[in-house]
């Protein structure tokens, strides 16, 4: 622990702005004289008390409730005093600096400062103290910001899993089967004059093939978990007039984007979080991607690029109504070739042709998985929502999944290449054990750094640092 993680903090714990109830928070060590020259008496631990806060010269500043939690018995594990006043601004912030006053005040006892030190809490920094307490871990700390910042009732739902510990808990299954197999091997190395195999008499390949499908399981869940929190990015792109901002509305349900038959009416992007079955998915419209005079117009275009280069899908949207038109077909051509050149192989286009509600092209075949869809009716847009997920990669998983971060995903394939690489040494006629023990080791490091068994502080800081204040 670095020595501001041992400086008492105080700070508003509600959202900013007007509410019915808002809430100040102390957090710190030996907490019991601070209350005593904050309130003017003590409090009963885990009771609240309805009384006046008053300021340093008798006068009540709010009434409320006062709340004191002794260590461990607390969220931080340290002596918490939580302040309940009516939720304006001012209240608030004249109770904060009372709080922050007070700390000089002299106990009477000891002729020293009340609380010395107590300074306003940082970003994220009491649910800090809660990880580096042991009150929970860096898989459910992450899980306390992801369902406040909750989009999707799905994600808050699986970010609650997680804070209730159903991840960490999987996680530490993994661990200590990987501990278990570790053991076996460091006792082989450990003791080699011995004629005995330990590694084929435990079975360590059948450990090590059980632990390879657990992970994969786990793996599975995160990558859905990450999903749900991330989203993907989805970028509509085509020509001028082939019915963009209409797709946009029809997908989100309302009238974001402004639609009219005159070409090149949308100048910029216009994006929209949507949901499908839970999924966050970013839909941006962009301009029409055509050679133009207008300056403007280039700078919408121009940037339309830009979002389709970093997209996770393309939505490459086609008129129907003008199929058979030679020019429109080869500025289709010529799009479809310079998204082939900017975008990674991996990023997948879906060829969508619209306005299937203006003519009878119901008999007309299209290109191989492409799709048929009026933005105008809605009809065909159920067909384009499933291959969105499907795209996304997503699987309603019978028992639930778990909010999950791209680099718990991350440390699970490092896990993953870490155990296929002992598994590859262990199918050697003559392992090399201490190779093996090593890949053991690093994939028990990799699975340390989700819970903050293993982790730096700088990524303790990353963490901590984009939660909100008072929590």
């Amino acid at each position: 622990m670095l020595p501001r993680h041992h400086e008492p903090i105080a700070a508003i714990a509600t959202a900013p702005g007007r509410g019915a109830v808002g809430i100040v928070r102390v957090s710190g060590r030996a907490l019991a004289p601070y209350v005593q020259a904050l309130l003017g008496r003590s409090l009963q631990p885990r009771q609240a008390h309805y009384l006046p806060f008053p300021d340093a010269a008798g006068q009540p500043i709010d009434q409320g409730l006062a709340l004191y939690f002794p260590a461990p018995h607390s969220y931080t594990g340290e002596d918490v005093l939580e302040l309940q006043a009516h939720g304006g601004p001012v209240v608030l912030q004249l109770l904060l600096a009372r709080c922050l006053e007070a700390a000089a005040a002299t106990d009477p006892a000891t002729g020293r400062a009340c609380l010395p030190g107590l300074r306003l809490a940082g970003p994220g920094e009491f649910s800090e103290r809660a990880f580096l307490s042991g009150k929970i871990d860096l898989a459910q700390a992450e899980a306390i910001a992801d369902l406040i910042d909750a989009t999707t009732s799905a994600a808050a739902r699986s970010a609650s899993r997680s804070l209730s510990g159903a991840f960490s808990h999987d996680i530490h299954v993994l661990r200590d089967a990987l501990i278990h197999l570790r053991m076996l091997v460091e006792a082989t190395l450990d003791f080699p004059e011995e004629d005995i195999d330990f590694l084929h008499q435990a079975d360590a390949r059948g450990q090590l093939a059980g632990l390879q499908q657990q992970l994969a399981a786990v793996l599975q869940r995160t990558r859905q978990g990450a999903l749900l929190r991330e989203g993907i990015k989805v970028v509509i792109a085509g020509q001028p007039n082939a019915g963009k901002s209409s797709l946009l509305n029809a997908l989100a349900g309302a009238e974001l984007a402004i639609v009219t038959p005159i070409a090149g009416t949308t100048r910029d992007k216009v994006q929209q979080t949507i949901q499908i079955e839970g999924v966050p998915l970013h839909v941006i419209d962009t301009a029409g991607l055509r050679e133009s005079s207008d300056e403007v117009e280039r700078i919408g275009i121009a940037r339309a690029w830009d979002e389709i280069a970093q997209a996770d899908a393309v939505l490459f949207l086609h008129d129907l109504t003008r199929r058979a038109d030679p020019a429109c077909r080869a500025a289709d051509a010529a799009i479809a070739q310079t998204m082939a050149a900017r975008l990674p192989a991996a990023v997948p286009v879906i060829d969508v042709w619209n306005k299937s509600d203006c003519l009878d092209t119901r008999a007309e075949p299209l290109e191989p998985g492409a799709l048929r869809l009026s933005a105008r009716t809605g009809d065909g847009l159920e067909l384009l929502r499933q291959r969105l997920l499907d795209i996304a990669g997503w699987q309603a998983l019978p028992e639930g999944v778990y909010i999950a971060r791209a680099r718990h995903v991350q440390a699970l394939q490092a896990v993953q290449q870490h155990l296929d690489a002992a598994a590859a040494q262990l199918a050697t006629p003559s392992p090399a054990l201490d190779l093996l023990a090593e890949e053991l080791r690093l994939a028990q490091n990799a699975l340390g750094a989700i819970t903050g068994e293993f982790t730096s502080d700088d990524l303790l800081g990353v963490i901590f640092s984009r939660f909100c204040i008072g929590k």
